[in-house]
């Protein structure tokens, strides 16, 4: 799906790759929307979200050579959102049934990706 249009990426490290594909096999393999599920797809969702919310919003400060200050109150900023996202992202996992665990899986299967060489 995300092929067929033009997308922005955001790089990740190669532990959050690999504990991302393992986690979507394990859960995959599971099949079942409960606690434990959840919990796994929370602190992924969360972590995802942060490296995510790096690379776009500090990464280009850094290239800039921003001053401490400057990076320190971007960080601040990042935080909040961050707090915010996670609080919604558990909210609706909290319902998450069977085939909505499959929909999310294959979400995150479509953005992982293994760097080009």
């Amino acid at each position: 799906m995300l092929k067929q249009h033009s997308h922005i990426v955001a790089p990740i490290p190669d532990e959050l790759r690999t504990r991302a594909l393992y986690i979507v096999e394990e859960l995959r393999g599971r099949g079942k929307a409960d606690k434990e599920a959840i919990d796994k797809l929370y602190g992924l969702i969360g972590d995802m979200t942060e490296a995510g919310l790096d690379f776009f919003f500090i990464e280009p400060l850094r290239r800039l050579r921003a001053s401490k200050m400057m990076l320190s109150m971007a960080k601040v900023g990042i935080s909040s959102m961050l707090k915010g996202s996670k609080m919604v992202v558990y909210k609706v996992l909290k319902k998450l049934d069977d085939r909505s665990l499959d929909a999310i899986l294959d979400f995150i299967e479509e953005i992982i990706h293994e760097p080009e060489h």
